[in-house]
């Protein structure tokens, strides 16, 4: 009787031993920037294995609906980003869960996109980060899924973006028209009147990303070359995309920078600005040797 009554009033302390040993500790609190690993070169394939080494920032994402045309039904949710640096250039990636591939620019059909923002020059006070603001412009690197379909091997044509359709005859494709002659060339262009006016974003750019700049909304313009690269993927779920530019004038004087992203999903119908986005995130380079 003696062992049981010592067994009793042992037994709560006990209890509460064992549930305190077993007591699993509290998660780290999520990161609140994008950290940076410096690398001594960056990879644009999604599925290098840098990647996996590299601290993960997960990204809330929020319908663009400040300027018109707004997007006002939310879609995607969430863009995860990792960072890498080799001192002068960044490369980030960027992958989201999209369901259905949209990698065809029609007239009614819309593709599947990301971008990169970053401030021209890294300074105490920040531009606005709906694409800058007059005097305190911002550049954008911006990925496509129908350029990089195109880049890696897709045709332009009608016949390439139509090819089950039957057409009797195209006047710029006539017999009495030479190829690629001027004739033909201002022929064509009736049936492209994007591309004849001179819109960049109406042709691929011949690479998967294109360099752009702004100073507010409704101030995009490209920029006359693209150095930045890119390349996406998809995966199982949705998109992997590496976009790699340089770093802005200023960012290694400076322990941090800001970077914000977007996403477009075709299917949604969203381009331009119709888009979801984040606000600045900081981006801290690594603390050098």
């Amino acid at each position: 009787m003696q062992s049981l009554r010592s067994w009793s009033i042992a037994a709560p302390g006990i209890l509460w031993l064992t549930a305190l040993g077993c007591t699993r500790p509290a998660p780290p609190p999520p990161s609140t920037t994008i950290q940076m690993l410096a690398v001594p070169k960056l990879p644009l394939d999604p599925s290098d294995e840098l990647w996996k080494k590299t601290p993960e920032y997960s990204a809330a994402l929020i319908p663009q609906d400040l300027v018109d045309p707004r997007l006002m039904q939310p879609s995607t949710s969430s863009l995860r980003i990792r960072a890498l640096t080799e001192g002068s250039h960044v490369a980030f990636r960027m992958e989201w869960t999209d369901e259905t591939e949209n990698n065809r620019s029609t007239p009614n059909e819309f593709g599947d996109g990301c971008a990169v923002q970053m401030p021209s020059k890294v300074k105490p006070t920040i531009p606005a980060p709906q694409m800058g603001e007059p005097g305190r412009p911002v550049q954008i690197t911006f990925w496509n899924a129908a350029w990089q379909a195109v880049a890696e091997g897709r045709g332009d044509t009608l016949q390439d973006l139509y090819p089950r359709a039957n057409v009797d005859h195209y006047p710029f494709q006539a017999a009495a028209l030479k190829p690629d002659s001027p004739e033909q060339s201002e022929m064509a262009k009736r049936y492209s009147p994007a591309r004849a006016a001179g819109n960049p974003m109406s042709r691929p750019p011949g690479a998967p990303v294109q360099d752009l700049q702004a100073e507010g909304p409704g101030s995009l313009s490209s920029l006359p070359h693209t150095t930045s690269k890119g390349s996406g993927r998809r995966i199982e779920h949705g998109w992997a995309v590496v976009i790699t530019r340089e770093l802005p004038a200023g960012m290694n004087e400076q322990p941090q920078g800001q970077v914000a992203f977007a996403v477009w999903d075709g299917a949604h119908e969203e381009v331009g600005a119709r888009k979801m986005r984040t606000a600045w995130i900081p981006l801290v380079r690594p603390e050098k040797p």
